[in-house]
C-alpha cells in the first residue's frame, strides 16, 4: 500500500467517524463542530485527489462561512442538549423509509451510467490543467459569466435585505 491510499483510508474512517458524531452528539454545538471537522477531512480528501480547488472552497464556503452561519442560529436560537431517549413516530418510520428508498434509487442510477469517455485521460496536458484555478477562472469567467454574476447580484440582495430587516431590531 502507498502512503497516498493510507492517507486516504485515515481520512475516511476520520470523515465517516466525525459524520457519526454529527448525527450522535447531543449538545448542538458539538454536532456542528463535529460537521465542521467532517468538512476538514473531507478537503483532505479532495487533496488526495488532486482536486485542490475543490478542497480550497470546501474549506471556505463551508467549513468557514456556512458552518458560521449555523453557530450562529444556533447559539442565536440558544439551543439546548436535547432529551436522550429516541421516539418512534410515523413522520421518523417514513422518513427512514423515504431515504432507503432515495438510496436505492441512486444505486440503480449509478449502475446505469455509461463508463464514459476517457480519451482525455491520455493527454498530459489536460490531465495537469484539470481542476486548477486558471482552468476553473478560465471556464468561469467565459461559459458561465452571466450564471455566476446573477448568483452574487443575488447573494448582495440577500445581504442588503437581511441588514434591512435586522436593522427594524437594533
Amino acid at each position: 500500500m502507498s502512503a497516498e491510499q493510507i492517507l486516504f483510508w485515515v481520512f475516511a474512517a476520520a470523515t465517516v467517524g466525525s459524520a457519526l458524531g454529527v448525527v450522535v452528539l447531543k449538545n448542538p454545538i458539538s454536532s456542528a463542530m463535529s460537521l465542521v471537522a467532517t468538512f476538514f477531512f473531507l478537503a483532505a480528501i479532495y487533496v488526495l485527489l488532486w482536486a485542490h480547488t475543490v478542497a480550497a472552497l470546501q474549506v471556505l464556503v463551508y467549513a468557514g462561512a456556512i458552518m458560521v452561519l449555523f453557530l450562529f442560529v444556533i447559539m442565536l436560537l440558544s439551543l439546548n442538549e436535547v432529551g436522550s431517549a429516541i421516539q418512534l413516530s410515523f413522520s421518523r418510520v417514513l422518513g427512514a423509509v423515504a431515504t432507503a428508498g432515495l438510496l436505492a434509487a441512486l444505486v440503480i442510477a449509478f449502475r446505469k451510467l455509461p463508463a464514459g469517455d476517457l480519451a482525455w485521460a491520455n493527454d498530459p496536458a489536460r490531465v495537469a490543467a484539470f481542476g486548477s484555478i486558471k482552468e476553473v477562472g478560465a471556464v468561469l469567467y467565459t461559459q458561465w459569466l452571466f450564471p455566476f454574476e446573477a448568483v452574487s447580484l443575488l447573494l448582495l440582495v440577500a445581504m442588503v435585505g437581511a441588514v434591512v430587516v435586522a436593522k427594524s431590531r437594533i
